[in-house]
């Protein structure tokens, strides 16, 4: 029973840990993350947040994991209860637009703030970091793919079209936090173009 109870705070402090890092993320970078940072900013003793993260790594890839985690929930699964096609694929911009101007993480996109920095670094944050990219572009190709199936769009590559669309939005958010005030009425043209 005591092994349950602290396997279960340790879970919760991982949570809070990893949410509160994610925030600090998208501002500074997975490299500005430390265990000192955390501790202070959370009120927890350093120890503390080190022995539920053995390394810096650790930390990094948990926080990863945490933002690919809210964003599924806050842009992916919700557009799911739109129709397949155009429409499912606008609501994922919809969604994601919402995401960004929020902004649901301090900084903005997370993925926006994090890719550059890992991009030429081999290892298990580019790592996790790719995965999630890959998986987002497949939802936008699956819905482009679904949109010309059902003649909804003329024939395209899904691929490229997803690849585009991902183009936008990652322009949208520097343009959000620059504070251009029309960066989401310029992605909804930029996408009613590559759908007509």
């Amino acid at each position: 029973m005591i092994i349950d109870q602290r396997k279960a705070r340790g879970a919760r402090a991982r949570r809070v840990i990893t949410r509160h890092a994610v925030d600090v993320a998208s501002v500074e970078g997975l490299s500005g993350l430390s265990f000192g940072r955390l501790a202070t900013d959370l009120e927890l003793s350093k120890g503390g947040v080190a022995t539920l993260f053995p390394t810096k790594e650790h930390l990094q890839l948990a926080t990863v994991e945490t933002a690919r985690g809210i964003f599924m929930e806050a842009v992916v699964q919700p557009a799911s209860d739109a129709p397949a096609g155009t429409a499912r694929l606008r609501a994922l911009v919809e969604r994601w637009i919402s995401y960004a101007e929020l902004p649901l993480f301090a900084g903005g996109c997370f993925w926006a703030a994090n890719l550059p920095d890992f991009d030429s670094r081999p290892g298990p944050v580019r790592d996790g970091l790719r995965r999630q990219r890959q998986a987002w572009l497949a939802v936008l190709a699956e819905q482009v793919f679904h949109a010309v199936g059902a003649g909804e769009i003329p024939e395209v590559d899904a691929e490229l079209t997803a690849f585009q669309i991902d183009a936008v939005l990652t322009a949208a958010n520097l343009a959000m936090r620059l504070g251009e005030l029309d960066a989401a009425d310029r992605v909804r043209r930029v996408i009613d173009g590559l759908l007509t």
